[in-house]
């Protein structure tokens, strides 16, 4: 089981993330645009770098659902690799077994 403040911490950065994402891909695509004049482009970008570190999605961490182990996740289930072994093991997921040969 990880940290509550770590789960806790991640959660806060998801939820700014989202809050922020219209204006922060607004300023993105003015910043990148070639037909807007150097000026726009370039307050574009200090208002982008004012945004706080945290809106930023790439700073958000894969965490497992049920425990909130950070390491061996995996996407498609959205758990670690041990809490998908256990439910698959006891036949919580549909279609999953335990490979044997």
């Amino acid at each position: 089981m990880a940290k509550k403040s770590s789960v806790e911490k991640n959660n806060r950065r998801a939820r700014l993330a989202k809050q922020k994402m219209p204006s922060r891909d607004r300023l993105k695509a003015l910043a990148r645009d070639r037909n807007a004049a150097p000026e726009d482009r370039f307050q574009a970008q200090l208002k982008l770098a004012e945004l706080p570190r945290n809106s930023s999605p790439t700073r958000i961490r894969n965490r497992c659902s049920l425990t909130g182990r950070p390491r061996g996740f995996y996407r498609k289930f959205k758990m670690s690799r041990i809490a998908v072994r256990e439910l698959a093991s006891s036949g919580q997921i549909p279609g999953m077994t335990k490979s044997s040969w």
